[in-house]
């Protein structure tokens, strides 16, 4: 088991092969630091599973700039989705949509993307999984990494630990969404970011 980032570079050097990964992504952005430091090492195909993200158009958005960016980066490069189900999101997070960022609502949601994720990888002969998640400063890696872990045990996939912030993960994801000129949201997804993002940018204004 790979517990801290600095075991997962020395992994990295002991792959052999390229083994497939399924590589969850929320977005461009947080996907492209991802893709330049595992394509070496992976044969991945990003999987787009994002039911949170609200409204229906944001994610649509999203969906096609991540295409966009894997054909300019690498035109063999699969991008896979599936159909979008904002239910799936509101059943999840049911009794918990107020309580912010960084709580058991974001927890939910981890969840029920990377279960998304590792059934899909199971169902189409993938060795691993994983999540670009991590890239953020507003994610929880431990959480995430605590999902994965117990996914990997439910649906016998190993799932690749992800800090993918280390060295400096999030601020070249932000030059690279500047060289490839990506869009950047200033949300993290649901609903419920945007409003509270709202309420800090209004907030903002006043001081």
């Amino acid at each position: 088991m790979i517990l801290n980032y600095k075991e997962f570079k020395a992994y990295l050097d002991t792959l052999t092969y390229r083994p497939k990964l399924m590589l969850h992504s929320c977005c461009a952005p947080c996907s492209s630091h991802v893709l330049f430091l595992l394509k070496d090492y992976f044969e991945i195909t990003i999987f787009y599973s994002n039911d949170n993200i609200y409204p229906y158009e944001e994610y649509e958005r999203r969906l096609k700039e991540e295409i966009r960016f894997c054909k300019e980066i690498d035109s063999t490069l699969q991008v896979i989705f599936d159909p979008y189900n904002e239910d799936d999101f509101n059943t999840t997070i049911s009794g918990m949509e107020h309580l912010g960022e960084k709580t058991k609502r974001c927890y939910a949601c981890y969840k029920l993307r990377l279960e998304k994720t590792a059934r899909k990888a199971k169902e189409l002969g993938y060795e691993y999984f994983t999540t670009t998640l991590s890239i953020s400063p507003y994610k929880n890696s431990e959480w995430i990494n605590e999902i994965g872990r117990k996914l990997e045990n439910i649906y016998q996939i190993k799932y690749l630990y992800s800090n993918f912030k280390k060295e400096e993960g999030y601020k070249h994801s932000i030059a690279l969404s500047k060289a490839y000129d990506l869009y950047r949201q200033d949300y993290c997804g649901c609903k419920y970011s945007k409003e509270e993002q709202e309420r800090r940018n209004e907030k903002g204004k006043e001081n």
